[in-house]
């Protein structure tokens, strides 16, 4: 996942609240941008990320792998 620090903001001032990526499988994933602040440096946000989701579907945790 990269996205820029300008795009952050976005999602800090309220603009935008919902993050849509493609995962490596093709699957579109949905989750709050909350979820990426502690990931958040000065650039923005990248790096290889593990999204885990319970049996409901509900958002469980994000853990980065790898920061590019």
């Amino acid at each position: 996942m990269r996205i820029s620090a300008e795009e952050m903001q976005r999602y800090y001032k309220g603009h935008a609240k919902t993050v849509v990526v493609r995962a490596d499988s093709g699957q579109t994933l949905q989750f709050s941008a909350d979820h990426l602040r502690t990931f958040v440096q000065r650039d923005g946000v990248a790096g290889w990320f593990e999204i885990e989701y319970d049996a409901a579907g509900k958002f469980v945790s994000l853990n980065c792998l790898k920061r590019l």
